[in-house]
Order: structure tokens, then sequence, then C-alpha cells
């Protein structure tokens, strides 16, 4: 399913993530740490792949459109937990 969030959401999402949650992430996901990262916005395509996110330039950052929520979806069930 796919979702639009604004970039500087999406970065407080992932800065508000508890300690470990972005290696828990990729582990529940069997997918790389730094593609977690690049999920919240990061570039490291040597040790990460590319995952559907699609930025337009706009206010706060502009407007992300990503392809697949899985990963967003457990990060604020995460959030949750913690709070």
């Amino acid at each position: 399913m796919e979702r639009k969030i604004t970039f500087n959401e999406l970065r407080k999402i992932k800065d508000s993530l508890p300690d470990g949650a972005i290696h828990q992430i990729a582990s529940e996901f069997h997918i790389e740490v730094e593609t977690v990262r690049n999920y919240f916005g990061g570039a490291n395509y040597d040790r990460g792949r590319s995952v559907g996110i699609h930025v337009e330039p706009g206010p706060n950052g502009g407007i992300v459109l990503l392809d697949d929520t899985q990963i967003l979806e457990r990060a604020e069930q995460l959030l949750h937990e913690v709070h």
C-alpha cells in the first residue's frame, strides 16, 4: 500500500525510534540495516539498497511517496510500544 508523508515527518519517526530499533526492523524484514536507513531518507547504496521512496520538492523537506509501508508501520508500532 502506498502512503504519502513529508520528509521531515519521516525523519522525525526515525529519530524518535528507541535504540536498536533500526537493527530490529532490519532483522525482522531480513534486510540490511543500511536499507532501513535508506527507507528513512538515507542514501548509502553501497551497503543498502533502494526501497521505493520517491521525494518531490516541497515544504517540510518535500513529499515522500512510499511504495511499501511495512517498514514505516513497524516503526510506528515500536514507537507506540515505547510510549
